[in-house]
């Protein structure tokens, strides 16, 4: 049975985003649509006409990972706590600090800011501001439930990302520290959110 059109659309689309991160994460903002879709074997006017520019494939791919890391928040599960909803933001935030493909396409975006600093606000303003912003309209959401006790939670989802965060992810910058294995990536953010709840619990 042959594919609708949107469909055959959507596959393209996914097709040219997992291109580009590949590219990003190899050649940073150096990669040139040209090599993004041949990577995604469609044609670069395709590529435009899906994204229009680089810097809106880089915005498309920050929000795409911002959606994966705060899955938990959204959907924590039929009788999860906040306690059990923030280990899963922990983790999937720890795992894309393991991932060497996103550490790659942050080094990249740090090493290129002064260059193209409106690039640089993009990704700072879809990737790490919006994913504090949703951690923190989670935790107003518990606090309104009675589950938390939060006066600031703009500043309670920066106090928690900094426990999950620690020194990792500059190791993973430097090169320095690889020490995110699974066992270790749950054990963090089991603590990081246990120690959370009961700081501000009810």
């Amino acid at each position: 049975m042959p594919r609708r059109m949107g469909q055959v659309d959507e596959s393209k689309g996914l097709a040219i985003l997992e291109a580009a991160r590949e590219a990003l994460a190899e050649r940073g903002m150096g990669a040139s649509i040209e090599d993004i879709a041949r990577r995604a074997k469609v044609s670069k006017q395709t590529v435009y006409n899906r994204f229009g520019s680089k810097a809106e494939l880089v915005r498309v791919l920050i929000e795409r990972r911002v959606d994966q890391i705060t899955a938990h928040l959204d959907s924590p599960g039929a009788g999860a706590g906040p306690e059990e909803a923030l280990a899963g933001y922990a983790r999937v935030v720890l795992e894309s600090i393991a991932t060497a493909s996103s550490i790659s396409i942050l080094r990249i975006h740090i090493q290129s800011a002064a260059e193209l600093p409106d690039l640089a606000r993009t990704f700072f303003e879809s990737g790490t501001r919006t994913s504090r912003a949703r951690l923190a309209a989670f935790l107003d959401g518990e606090t309104r439930a009675g589950r938390l006790r939060i006066d600031d939670c703009a500043l309670a989802a920066e106090f928690f990302a900094g426990m999950v965060i620690g020194s990792h992810q500059t190791g993973r910058l430097l090169g320095v520290d690889s020490d995110l294995e699974a066992p270790t990536i749950d054990r963090i953010a089991r603590e990081a959110a246990s120690r959370f709840v009961r700081a501000y619990g009810p």
